[in-house]
């Protein structure tokens, strides 16, 4: 007998209602859309006391971190994708943890270049020195890890659209002008 199967597929898995993660992604889904936007996330974060302290992400970091991950680009997060972030924001807290020799909760300037190199990028001494003067809050060039969450997440960014124009990848392109700004603009 012909069974006529759902032309649509199956869609996505539902959660296991039992994944501590899941459970947690439901508790600060405060408008209960099933999405987290970037308040919820700003919230989630500060309270998972994950950047060390009880510091508020900032809102910025917490958008690049949506349109990082934000595959169907609602500017929210699904439960998959904010499991991503998860592990993906858990793997550059082990990076940073390492990193940082004397525990002080700061990446210095060579702690961030350990961490840049361990995460598999190739920066110039230089490149380094101005992503921590720009991503510090103080003139020590210290990076706290939300700081360094979003220096990293923008690199990421700026990376992949990069990456887009390099089709021979080399590590070189050629843009004019104004795709440069456009490029640099969309993160």
């Amino acid at each position: 007998m012909y069974q006529q199967q759902n032309p649509y597929g199956q869609g996505p898995p539902r959660p296991d209602p039992n994944d501590p993660l899941y459970q947690w992604f439901l508790s600060v889904d405060t408008d209960r859309s099933g999405f987290i936007d970037q308040d919820e996330l700003q919230r989630c974060l500060t309270m998972s006391g994950l950047s060390g302290s009880w510091k508020p992400f900032s809102a910025e970091t917490c958008r690049l971190m949506i349109a990082m991950l934000d595959r169907d680009q609602n500017g929210t997060l699904s439960f998959d994708e904010f499991k991503n972030l998860w592990q993906i924001v858990n793997g550059w807290k082990q990076v940073f943890l390492q990193a940082d020799a004397d525990r002080s909760g700061f990446v210095d300037e060579r702690e961030l270049a350990q961490c840049i190199a361990q995460l598999g990028y190739r920066l110039s001494p230089q490149t380094i020195g101005n992503m921590a003067k720009r991503y510090s809050d103080n003139s020590s060039k210290q990076l706290a890890f939300d700081d360094f969450v979003a220096c990293i997440v923008r690199m990421r960014a700026l990376t992949d659209g990069f990456m887009v124009l390099d089709h021979q990848r080399t590590g070189v392109v050629q843009m004019p002008y104004d795709k440069f700004i456009q490029l640099s603009m969309m993160y």
